[in-house]
């Protein structure tokens, strides 16, 4: 498959298509929820990989599945994958409403998912997929996560401001505690442009707050400068 290559700060590479392509919003989800270098992690909605991939790029070793439903964006994660000899990342062509293997194993999962409930859609049935929740809902996203996480797993999620208290709330019905927020923004006094949010499957409430995060809103975030942020 055709495809550009994007090299992270430790020289993993990212293989990228127009359609399946990877936005700040990823690399800063990716940056809040790094599992341990060990631990048993899971990427779904992966698209190209980019977060299994900067998982991988800052240590992370254990096991990764990375589930995505479109099979061309799945082919590239499997290419880059095979290319650089990266073992303990399994990229999964699948549907998340329907994964329900592994129950009970995972420490971490996180979720890059499609923002927009309503509104305008584009006519490319891939680039909908991605950004409209036809195929996948924030109850598909908590479902799939609550099954695959061991008792007290970790769920991380990036989505928009104006989205913040339905999130939470799917969070929550789903058994999985919000513990940590944190805001991003272009400026210190500017509104904030995503959040990042971390949850608990079946832990007691209590939710910290972070300091926000100053970013630009598609700023390239592969260089040295940004880790003094996260």
């Amino acid at each position: 498959m055709e495809h550009s290559t994007e090299i992270l700060y430790n020289k993993t590479n990212v293989y990228c298509t127009p359609v399946h392509r990877f936005g700040s919003d990823a690399l800063l989800l990716a940056r809040f929820c790094s599992p341990r270098p060990t631990q048993k992690a899971a990427d779904l909605c992966s698209g190209c990989g980019i977060v299994a991939l900067e998982w991988h790029d800052r240590g992370h070793r254990g096991p990764c599945l990375a589930l995505e439903i479109q099979p061309e964006a799945s082919a590239l994660l499997a290419q880059a994958a095979a290319d650089q000899q990266i073992t303990h990342i399994r990229p999964v062509c699948g549907d998340l409403r329907l994964w329900r293997q592994e129950a009970g194993q995972y420490d971490l999962c996180a979720c890059n998912p499609p923002y927009f409930d309503a509104g305008p859609q584009s006519p490319d049935p891939q680039r909908s997929a991605a950004r409209h929740e036809g195929s996948c809902t924030l109850e598909d996203v908590c479902s799939c996560a609550f099954s695959l996480l061991k008792d007290g797993g970790k769920l991380a999620l990036c989505h928009r401001p104006e989205r913040l208290a339905e999130v939470l709330a799917v969070l929550r019905a789903a058994r999985l505690e919000p513990k940590r927020l944190a805001f991003v923004k272009n400026k210190p006094d500017g509104r904030p442009w995503l959040f990042l949010v971390e949850a608990q499957k079946n832990r007691r409430t209590g939710l910290r707050l972070e300091p926000d995060l100053l970013i630009a809103a598609g700023a390239a975030l592969y260089g040295p400068q940004y880790q003094d942020h996260l």
